[in-house]
């Protein structure tokens, strides 16, 4: 039986802003998700992951105290605490999500997988509570917000290893004696810093030339000085066998000339990327387009090949961040709903590593705005700003890049204590368009860490 609808969202994380956008306008919505409400972030990404970072933040810093003459010592690391407090957070928010879908009306909740079987229509799968009817569900408009999942790669042995991901990473009751961590991306090297101030010994095994290749040179370079201090980190070598050895693990990599190398640990973590979700709802049967790494292909105002049909979040592979995803869906549902169009501007997202140290930037890198014009460039250490003085930071700094004719800030990028804090008036700068005076010329209070933007900036040559 088909049960038709004004909307049909697909997801139930950054979906659950067109969801409630539509409500409001009177609509009636479906809404489609298998898993728990609030997506990948609430449930097995940003929320929990920066809950456990957190009491890593404050591990280290003990660790680092003595620089300022203060002689302390972690006594103790209470773990099953620290994930209590974890799983209470994510459930804080699944239970706030299921009661506002609970007590909204005009909207059906289908908490199961569904498939396109033509465009805007979906079969779902599975038995449904409480629904005797509408086992096929159309759309007038659709909004595909399907998410992605953990990317395993072809590792002879991995399976009958036993792995642990993002996502069974947050079921641990104990922390792991020694981790391998295949992959260095965000999620390798947030965890990486969390067990390592867990006390584990933590050993990245990273398939390119650097960890977090997409950040500056220097943040890179910098970022790996600072690492290596409690995590052992391998390049240039990818994993290619992983086994049982005892109770532990071992793996096996090989380098670009075929040599090997075998590590050993307690266990083994993949944090080797993500893999879109378009196969799982079989979007090709709603003749909706995907790339070349099946992520849903969108224009500028995320509107997919198919009429009336958007998508946005982890499913179109760009910029996969909660923050992001947010205001993709707020532009989804103005393109949707309004004559004038909106665009995504995807230069204007910004983004935070959340390890130790801290790593955030937005914008253009100093590569790819040279490859659009003439740039001004400017840098400034943690230490160059009275504040950072007194905290001792000596590894910290700022980098600015804005464009040469018309001063305009394209990107800026920084590494050190509060950097995603510290970031946030850059971004709100760029979003609007704005030069560097736009900074540099209001007052910042002194003797405070944010003084260090506008000693960037007015570096800049």
């Amino acid at each position: 039986m088909l049960k038709e609808y004004d909307v049909l969202v697909v997801g139930a994380g950054v979906g659950l802003n067109i969801v409630f956008r539509a409500l409001e306008a009177g609509l009636k919505v479906a809404l489609v998700n298998k898993d728990y409400l609030g997506g990948t972030c609430l449930n097995v990404g940003c929320v929990p992951s920066k809950t456990l970072t957190y009491p890593a933040d404050r591990i280290r810093q003990i660790e680092e105290a003595g620089r300022l003459g203060v002689r302390a010592r972690v006594e103790e690391v209470d773990f099953a605490s620290i994930m209590a407090r974890m799983n209470k957070a994510r459930n804080h928010g699944r239970d706030f999500l299921k009661e506002e879908i609970e007590k909204s009306k005009n909207l059906d909740y289908y908490h199961t997988a569904a498939h396109f079987t033509e465009p805007y229509t979906m079969q779902l799968e599975g038995q449904l509570e409480g629904q005797s009817e509408g086992r096929l569900i159309r759309g007038k408009k659709v909004f595909i917000a399907s998410g992605s999942r953990p990317l395993i790669p072809p590792i002879k042995g991995i399976e009958q290893t036993g792995y642990l991901t993002n996502e069974t990473v947050l079921e641990l009751q104990k922390p792991p004696e020694s981790l391998i961590i295949i992959g260095g991306g965000y999620v390798a090297v947030e965890y990486a810093h969390f067990f390592s101030a867990m006390g584990a010994k933590v050993t990245i095994i990273e398939t390119r030339e650097s960890l977090i290749s997409q950040e500056e040179p220097e943040i890179v370079g910098a970022f790996e000085a600072e690492m290596s201090k409690y995590v052992q980190i391998n390049k240039g070598i990818r994993a290619i066998e992983t086994g049982r050895q005892g109770a532990g693990v071992f793996v096996i990599t090989q380098d670009k000339k075929g040599e090997e190398k075998r590590f050993t640990a307690g266990g083994v973590m993949v944090a080797a990327g993500r893999i879109s979700n378009a196969d799982l709802i079989k979007a090709a049967n709603a003749g909706i387009q995907t790339d070349e790494r099946n992520y849903i292909k969108v224009d500028d105002g995320l509107l997919t090949n198919m009429k009336d049909t958007w998508a946005f979040g982890d499913a179109i592979g760009r910029q996969m961040f909660t923050h992001a995803g947010d205001k993709e869906a707020e532009i989804a549902w103005h393109n949707a709903t309004h004559d004038e169009k909106m665009v995504m501007d995807f230069d204007a997202v910004p983004h935070a590593i959340f390890a130790h140290p801290q790593v955030a930037g937005v914008g253009l890198t100093e590569r790819q705005a040279r490859e659009r014009g003439e740039v001004l460039v400017g840098k400034a250490a943690y230490s160059d700003v009275a504040k950072g003085i007194a905290m001792q930071e000596k590894a910290g700094f700022a980098k600015a890049i804005a464009d040469k004719k018309t001063g305009k800030l394209l990107g800026f990028h920084i590494l050190g204590p509060l950097a995603p804090i510290l970031l946030q008036e850059v971004v709100n700068t760029i979003a609007n368009g704005g030069a560097a005076d736009y900074i540099t010329g209001s007052m910042h209070i002194f003797p405070e860490l944010s003084e260090l933007i506008p000693e960037a900036l007015a570096r800049l040559k």
